[in-house]
């Protein structure tokens, strides 16, 4: 059985990133994470003050995504766009790999791009975790080895399993590839269909060291359940 090396609570983003999501289904977000002391929460920027202020002297941090769900953006917009998410608190930035450009085989391209949003980020702030999203339901095995490494030559914190929004979100055998390609080098952020402890236990047994979830709360849930 898998054990974690930490509190299952500080391996996950409390995420809500629904197009749908109002305010009040935000602040409820804030208060659950705030609450459980979650790793982060996973939001869309335009709520990234709001959450910084509700956060404030907490140890959730705020995350936000960028170039998301498809990843089809220039690179001068990827910056500008985090540039404004961390001017309004957020630090994390979960942003999309160009799928379009790994898929063609344009592997310079996406180190380009990635890597001048690491560099240009970490020239103007000190502490910021950056995240990289594969889409993995959309990749070969194959293009999914190339994209980790990519991410981890980068300069990024993570490489990332999913959006949520395309055909799949995270599996066990995703992850354990993902994990084998990077050696420990950075993170993996398991995210996409993470909806019981179970799931998340075989998750970090596979090597994720983040799980992104709107299930935050019924996996502690679980997790007491299972302790008691």
């Amino acid at each position: 059985m898998t054990v974690p090396d930490r509190p299952i609570a500080r391996y996950i983003d409390h995420t809500l990133l629904r197009p749908d999501a109002t305010e009040a289904d935000v602040r409820r977000l804030l208060a659950e994470a705030a609450d459980h002391r979650f790793a982060a929460v996973c939001l869309p920027p335009i709520y990234a003050a709001l959450a910084a202020e509700a956060l404030q002297g907490t140890t959730v941090a705020v995350c936000t995504v960028i170039g998301f769900p498809l990843g089809y953006v220039h690179p001068e917009v990827r910056k500008a766009e985090s540039r404004i998410a961390v001017a309004e608190g957020a630090r994390e930035l979960d942003t999309v790999l160009d799928v379009s450009w790994l898929k063609s085989g344009e592997d310079r391209r996406v180190l380009d791009d990635l890597a001048g949003w690491v560099t240009a980020l970490r020239a103007e702030h000190v502490g910021l975790i950056l995240k990289v999203i594969l889409e993995t339901a959309l990749l070969t095995d194959e293009e999914k080895v190339r994209g980790a490494r990519l991410v981890a030559e980068s300069g990024a914190d993570f490489v990332k399993t999913s959006t949520g929004f395309a055909k799949g979100g995270a599996t066990v055998e995703d992850v354990a590839l993902l994990a084998q390609t990077v050696g420990g080098k950075i993170g993996i952020k398991a995210s996409g269909g993470i909806r019981d402890f179970g799931t998340a236990l075989a998750m970090i047994g596979a090597g994720a060291t983040r799980l992104g979830t709107s299930s935050g709360v019924l996996i502690l849930t679980e997790a007491q359940e299972q302790d008691a």
